[in-house]
Parts: structure tokens; C-alpha cells; sequence
């Protein structure tokens, strides 16, 4: 019964610890492009400082994954915290956009750090069978938390200005890096291995067919949405609809994303993973396909949900499947190169099918997105093959 409760008060804490440091973090996403402008930034110097982050975090998350692996993972997610908190303060020193950039590379670095070690853990705190259902959870409270941040973060700008948020979210994160300091448990021994040996047993994990097919349908799903959330919006305005219109349709897909993750977690413990990534990856590009058919805000937001549940889908059951396929001392350099393919591939999908869309336009671009995640399930599939897992419930 302790041990019952010794696991699940970890999990509490994870997803707790989860929420805090997102919600903080993303405080500042509404406000960072309107104070880059107030230090003279103009669109290209907006997208360089949100893609420094993005890249930040898509290189660094894999050897951040490998420190966790070598010294355990409680160090370097309260690193990570600490780095993010770093990053808002100094963005308030900061009078160029040249410096933001610089600033945001720490948010970057945080991010890689926090992510793969975080994700390591929720896994550890988990039996097998039970891995769907834990991060269908963990992943509700990230996304609740990505969801609410920048909607608050909005309503402080306005009234407490700016700058104020920078520092409030920076204050926030130091907070909750010394409490997860302080109540995340320590590695165990077992944990701290030598360099050499991490090495070794790392290398061994680009022969692991389960994870290689993961990694694949995660670069084809990360692309398209890239391809969504950089070019929805210009599309939509194109069509006439004002901001506030474009945020429900991304308030339709992030919804239906974060409240089917506890129950598509469930199913996943019950049924073939792979199946539900199959699943999952045919509603996602049929819903971002079908985007450039439509042209109001009612039709485009039910396109929206359908491309949200395939994320819930194909996500929760592909972190479930990396879990569950991976040593759990390869944990956290298996949690890396996944984040690394989800931000790695975002920006792929904004930059390589920003040329295509320049070419074709913006429907035939959806299109080629649901192509891209559908290739990438093709790969998941012939690497796979589709055969049955044994240590799925019957």
C-alpha cells in the first residue's frame, strides 16, 4: 500500500510540477512579440527570436537526454526550470532584439532540459500496462497549462504591462524549481553510471525498430503541425476572418487535443498502441487537409477538432510506446530525440512547406502537410509491420 501511494504521490507531483513550470513559462508567449516591437523588432526579427528557442530546444534535447541518463533526471529538470527562469529575467535587460534572441536560446536550453527528463520520470513512476493512462494525465496537465498561460499572460500584459509579466513568470519559475528541488527524489545509485557505459547502451537504442517507427510518425505529425499553427493564420485572414476568429479555431483544436489525452490514454492500455497511432494519424491529416476546403469560422473549427483528437491520438499513444520499448535507464535519451523530433520537425514544416506554399498556395500546402504525416506513418508501419504486442492487455 506505500509503495502504491509512494508511486502515485510521485506522479501527482510530476504532473504538478509539469503544469507550474509550463503555465510560468508560457505567461510570456502573447507578450514577447509585442515587447521585441517596443525594442524596434519587425516580423523576421519576431519569427528569429521564436525560432532560436525552437531550435535551442530541438538540438539540446537529445544530449540533455543523455546527462539524464548519466546522472539522473531531478538535476537536470530543475536545471531546466532554473534556465527558463534566467531567460525571463534577462529579457528585461535587454534592449535589442538581438539580445531577446540570445535570451530566448536559454529558453531553449531550459526546455531540452526539463522535457526529456521530466517525461523519463513520469515513465519510471509507471508500470508498463499502465503507461498510456500516465501520459494521457501528464500530458492534460502540460497542455492545460500551455493552454491557460498565454491566455493569462494576455490579461497581465494589459493591465500590468509588459515588462511586469517577464518578470512575474521569471520570480514564478524560481519558485517552483526550488520546491521540485527540493521534493523531486534523488537517483539512485543505479542511475549514476559511467560515461562510457550511457554511451554504449545509447547507441544501442538506434537498433530499437519501435523506436526508430516512433520517431518517424512523430516527424511526419510535427511537420504538418508546424505547417498549421505558422500558416493557419494567414490563410484564415485571407478569408476574412479577424484575430479573435483564428484563436477560437486554435482554441477548437487545442481543446479537443488536451481533454481526449486522459481517455485516449486509457484506451491505449487497453488496445494496440499502434493501431491508435494509425488511427490517430488518419484524423490528423484529414483534418488538416480539409482546412483549404472551407472558409468559415464554424466549418474550419470543426476541421480544428478532428486535427486535435488525431494529436490526442497519435501523441499520447506514441510517448506510451517510447516508454514502454526503451530501457528505463535509456529513458531520457529516448525522451530527447523525441522532442527533438517534435521541435526539429515543427520548424522543418515552416520552413520547407513555406516555400511550397509560396508555390501552390495555402490548400494544396494543408495538403502536402497531411501527405508528409501520412508518409511518416507508412514508415511506422513498415518498420513495425504491425505486429502484436505482447505485453498489451487482452
Amino acid at each position: 500500500m506505500s509503495g502504491f501511494r509512494h508511486r502515485y504521490g510521485l506522479f501527482l507531483l510530476l504532473c504538478c510540477i509539469a503544469f507550474a513550470t509550463f503555465f510560468c513559462s508560457y505567461l510570456r508567449i502573447p507578450v514577447l512579440p509585442l515587447f521585441a516591437v517596443s525594442l524596434g523588432a519587425g516580423p523576421v526579427q519576431v519569427g528569429i527570436i521564436n525560432g532560436a528557442f525552437m531550435l535551442a530546444t530541438g538540438i539540446l534535447s537529445i544530449p540533455a537526454g543523455l546527462l539524464a541518463d548519466r546522472i539522473g533526471p531531478r538535476i537536470p529538470a530543475v536545471g531546466g526550470i532554473l534556465a527558463a527562469a534566467v531567460s525571463s529575467f534577462l529579457v528585461t535587460q535587454c534592449t535589442t532584439p538581438g539580445q531577446m534572441a540570445v535570451a530566448y536560446l536559454l529558453f531553449g536550453v531550459g526546455l531540452a532540459a526539463f522535457i526529456p527528463s521530466m517525461l523519463s520520470q513520469v515513465a519510471d513512476s509507471f508500470p508498463v500496462e499502465k503507461l498510456g493512462q500516465a501520459y494521457g494525465w501528464y500530458s492534460t496537465a502540460m497542455y492545460v497549462a500551455i493552454t491557460l498561460g498565454p491566455a493569462t499572460g494576455g490579461y497581465l500584459g494589459k493591465h500590468l504591462g509588459l515588462r511586469q509579466v517577464f518578470y512575474l513568470s521569471a520570480g514564478l519559475l524560481l519558485l517552483v524549481a526550488l520546491l521540485s528541488l527540493a521534493f523531486l527524489p534523488r537517483s539512485s545509485a543505479l542511475r549514476k553510471r559511467e560515461p562510457q557505459a550511457v554511451l554504449a547502451a545509447s547507441l544501442s537504442l538506434f537498433r530499437n525498430r519501435a523506436l526508430v517507427a516512433c520517431l518517424l510518425v512523430t516527424w511526419g505529425a510535427a511537420m504538418g503541425f508546424g505547417i498549421f499553427i505558422s500558416f493557419f493564420p494567414l490563410y484564415a485572414a485571407g478569408k476574412g476572418l479577424d484575430p479573435a476568429q483564428v484563436g477560437l479555431v486554435f482554441a477548437a483544436q487545442a481543446i479537443t487535443n488536451v481533454f481526449c489525452r486522459i481517455p485516449v490514454g486509457i484506451a491505449a492500455d487497453r488496445f494496440d498502441r499502434r493501431r491508435i497511432v494509425a488511427v490517430g494519424i488518419l484524423f490528423f491529416a484529414a483534418g488538416l487537409a480539409l482546412l483549404g476546403f472551407f472558409r468559415y469560422t464554424a466549418s474550419l473549427s470543426l476541421c480544428a477538432v478532428v486535427l486535435g483528437i488525431g494529436m490526442a491520438l497519435t501523441f499520447t499513444a506514441v510517448g506510451a510506446l517510447i516508454a514502454e520499448s526503451v530501457p528505463p535507464l535509456q529513458r531520457g535519451l529516448a525522451m530527447g530525440m523525441y522532442n527533438s523530433s517534435v521541435y526539429l520537425a515543427m520548424m522543418a514544416g515552416s520552413t520547407i512547406f513555406g516555400l511550397c506554399i509560396s508555390a501552390v498556395g495555402y490548400p494544396a500546402g494543408f495538403g502536402l502537410g497531411g501527405i508528409a504525416a501520412l508518409a511518416g506513418l507508412f514508415a511506422f508501419l513498415q518498420v513495425l509491420r504491425l505486429r502484436p504486442q505482447p505485453s498489451q492487455v487482452k
